[in-house]
């Protein structure tokens, strides 16, 4: 959930700062032992069927190192450090316990020589070809909100599931705001995802934070003791998965902005470099990096709701084939630009459980998205509707700004979607697209005392609205709408 009180309006964050990373480190064995309480030497195994795995990257989340030939690491890190982990290799089970994914282990200790394995099993069918989801925004308050999640988002996506081919490989993504302040629900978040039987890998959002701790280093203690790191990567058969933090905190309690910090800049050039160029990469973090709203809404940008040093990250993705996944926003957004395309998705809880719909008027719901090899193809699914379902249609006089015209919201619509309308079956051309307020979401949401249980909820501006004029003997209008990849879906109204 965004905070709408603007904060650090004015911050002028650049890049003038951003330090030049060091060489990524390869997995040569670390000959020299830390001074006594400036270090500690992790090392250990990953391995399958009593097998060592080659080539798997293993990280503090500052330093990089890739097994050798017997799967073995080893590497010198600092004696805070919290966790050792792997970047999850293709071609095997994504290990899990509750639904969450189990690729660290927290060390208990900060001397000396701490040594921790991972054992993986491989997978009995190739993971190239792979469907996975991304649940924005939760955002679970109370117990009311836990039931909705589990009586269902949940059934909507095992419903899902069963769409597909028996075996398909699936995993879902927690694209932050998992709970809503509450952290005794984050129980009710792991019990839900479990219940879907789809792995989840997780990462932080604004509401997942410890908003009593003094700085941003301690505001994630809480989510760390449930899901571990903040920032790790994972790959899946051609596909490179990034997870971030760019949920700053100042240390002042319900503050924030979107920043991702050097140490984890460093660290991803690292992780990136072990890439070939051109790889496919999934870059999840939870505030956008950029989004179109205030310049809908023809205001000053907020760095509650941007990344203020994206382009820093635009500029270590140049090299690879980029869809950054995104939440936050409680709207639905797609953009292309610069070899990037960003995903900012409608929240699984709406408009803060308010209603079935977000604030653009995209129904409450998630987004799923099918690789094949490096390839994606994608849709938004609504929770409770068919996923053909990708538009709605509002009849004439709907609208008091357009009394004359049918206008439709196509939530998931990109630049390369085709919005038309025939009349009486007689093709008219593509529909007029205009920014506006969704008119469901206005019924719902606009005044001082909607809605009900929220009433801070505004509508917001939202660009994938598209309007038709009728002729005044029009019998009836059909809507052919196609995405990207060719998928042609159509509704009629009289």
């Amino acid at each position: 959930m965004l905070d709408r009180r603007n904060f650090l309006r004015h911050v002028g964050l650049t890049g003038s700062a951003l330090a030049v990373p060091s060489s990524l480190v390869l997995a040569n064995p670390v000959s020299h032992t830390p001074e006594p309480g400036t270090g500690i030497i992790l090392k250990g195994k990953v391995s399958s069927a009593g097998q060592g795995i080659a080539g798997v990257a293993v990280t503090d989340g500052a330093t990089i190192v890739q097994t050798n030939a017997a799967g073995e690491y080893e590497f010198a890190a600092p004696s805070a450090t919290e966790f050792v982990y792997i970047s999850m290799p293709s071609g095997y089970e994504i290990p899990q316990s509750e639904g969450v994914v189990n690729f660290y282990r927290r060390l208990k200790k900060q001397s000396g020589t701490l040594i921790n394995d991972f054992e993986l099993v491989k997978l009995a069918t190739s993971d190239n070809n792979h469907v996975f989801v991304v649940w924005a925004d939760p955002q679970m308050k109370t117990q009311e909100h836990a039931r909705k999640l589990r009586e269902e988002t949940v059934p909507d996506l095992q419903a899902l599931l069963k769409t597909y081919p028996s075996g398909t490989h699936f995993h879902g993504i927690g694209c932050g705001d998992l709970i809503w302040d509450r952290f005794e629900i984050f129980s009710d978040y792991k019990g839900a995802v479990d219940e879907t039987g789809v792995p989840f890998f997780n990462l932080i959002g604004n509401h997942d934070l410890d908003f009593d701790a003094r700085s941003d280093e301690d505001s994630t203690i809480t989510y760390k003791k449930h899901f571990g790191p903040t920032w790790y990567s994972f790959n899946r058969g051609e596909v490179h998965y990034v997870m971030l933090d760019n949920v700053f905190y100042p240390g002042m309690p319900g503050k924030y902005f979107g920043y991702i910090t050097e140490t984890q800049l460093k660290w991803l050039e690292n992780d990136l470099a072990l890439l070939k160029r051109g790889s496919t990469v999934i870059l999840c973090l939870h505030i956008p990096t950029s989004t179109g709203l205030f310049a809908r809404q023809g205001k000053e940008e907020e760095l509650t709701m941007s990344t203020a040093n994206r382009q820093q990250l635009y500029h270590l993705l140049k090299p690879f084939d980029t869809h950054i996944m995104s939440g936050h926003t409680h709207y639905n957004e797609n953009w292309e630009r610069q070899g990037i395309m960003e995903h900012n998705h409608g929240a699984v809880c709406g408009a803060w459980w308010t209603g079935p719909v977000c604030s653009d008027g995209t129904p409450a719901g998630y987004g799923v998205y099918e690789v094949t090899g490096s390839g994606l193809k994608w849709y938004y699914k609504s929770t409770g509707l068919p996923k053909e379902k990708q538009f709605r249609i509002y009849k004439k006089g709907k609208l008091p700004a357009a009394p004359g015209e049918i206008c439709i919201n196509v939530w998931n619509w990109d630049s390369k979607w085709k919005v038309q309308w025939l009349e009486d079956g007689v093709v008219k051309g593509s529909m007029t697209q205009r920014v506006g307020l969704d008119p469901l979401a206005t019924e719902l949401m606009l005044g001082k005392d909607l809605p009900v249980q929220q009433k801070w909820v505004e509508p917001t501006l939202n660009d994938h609205l598209f309007f038709a004029k009728p002729s005044p003997a029009a019998r009836k209008i059909t809507i052919r709408v196609t995405d990207r990849f060719g998928k042609v879906y159509e509704e009629a109204v009289s």
